[in-house]
């Protein structure tokens, strides 16, 4: 046989090789995991239910689902140890403080900039505007002198409709 023709089994076999060797390795991950629970730590099961480990034996596991609620499961039915934060965010929505741990992000440019000129040319334009815009709340009697001034015009428009008929018929 020429190795020509051999190559494409020599390709198969490397592939079948490689595919086995990442989920063996998946497969070794995955038991490390689950060795690693210790009771009070948040995980996920594979049907997706979020517990706190309670016990562990050697292929069980007694999970925390609620007051008074406690499961057991297989140790193969863990599908993911959380870490406190992520537990805590999942299962009770508590944020992380992120302020505590990042710099702060400032709410405008201006003072990205660092320059007193931009916060002037802002103002002056702001000044120049002849429009005032209100982005406050209105007044009760704001509103109804509005609603009154749109009856009004919507009355002016509209012409009066009278039944032409009804006096010939009397």
């Amino acid at each position: 046989m020429s190795p020509v023709t051999l190559l494409p089994f020599i390709v198969l076999i490397g592939a079948m090789f490689l595919m086995t060797r990442s989920a063996k390795k998946k497969q070794q991950q995955a038991a490390a995991m689950r060795n690693d629970m210790q009771p009070g730590s948040g995980v996920r099961t594979i049907g997706g239910m979020y517990a706190t480990v309670k016990e562990v034996n050697e292929d069980t596991v007694l999970l925390d689902a609620g007051p008074g609620v406690d499961l057991l499961f297989a140790k193969n039915s863990i599908g993911a140890v959380l870490t406190d934060d992520e537990y805590n965010r999942i299962v009770h929505g508590i944020e992380h403080d992120l302020k505590s741990d990042s710099d702060v992000v400032p709410d405008d440019a201006s003072s990205l900039t660092g320059s007193a000129e931009s916060d002037d040319t802002v103002d002056e334009a702001a000044a120049s505007d002849d429009k005032s815009v209100d982005l406050g709340k209105k007044d009760a009697t704001d509103e109804t002198q509005e609603k009154a001034a749109d009856e009004q015009a919507e009355t002016a428009e509209e012409p009066k409709k009278t039944d032409g008929d009804s006096d010939a018929k009397k």
